[in-house]
């Protein structure tokens, strides 16, 4: 079976950072996202609201470097929940299950949501003992036959 989901779209509001009782990061926030095609009568593009869930790191990084009218690219699940509220009424609620997080614009084009963004450190370089330079890096095999081994 199968159930993957990728959106891409503007956050309606800055992520809600909460924490459960054992201290699991969750955060929460709503993605808009405009439909492929323009109605007949208007000629506007409609536009879905959809809820996003993200647990853990994911969480907070979402919660730290995203703010309210954001574009984000979105990879994750389709869950669909039961609940029951305030009255007693049963309600039933689709929401993204976040893994994955991605910017979906540049510094520049995101800042009409307001907010700052600061780019994550990128890892320092990793040494692999690999020659950089113009030495030389390869050595002549004194058996060689001349047959290629395939």
């Amino acid at each position: 079976m199968l159930n993957r989901i990728i959106l891409m779209g503007r956050l309606t509001r800055d992520p809600e950072l909460r924490h459960t009782q054992t201290g699991t990061p969750v955060a929460s926030f709503s993605l808009a996202v405009d439909r492929d095609f323009k109605s007949r009568d208007g000629g506007e593009r409609a536009t879905d609201f959809i809820d996003i869930v993200a647990w853990r790191a994911t969480a907070e990084f979402v919660s730290k470097y995203f703010t309210k009218g954001r574009m984000a690219v979105v990879e994750g699940r389709l869950q669909i929940r039961d609940w029951t509220d305030r009255e007693g009424g049963k309600r039933r609620s689709a929401e993204v299950i976040a893994e994955n997080i991605y910017f979906g614009d540049s510094k520049r084009d995101g800042d009409s949501g307001g907010g700052s963004f600061a780019r994550p450190a990128a890892p320092a370089p990793v040494d692999y003992g690999i020659p950089s330079g113009n030495e030389d890096q390869f050595a002549e095999l004194a058996d060689d036959d001349g047959d290629l081994p395939f």
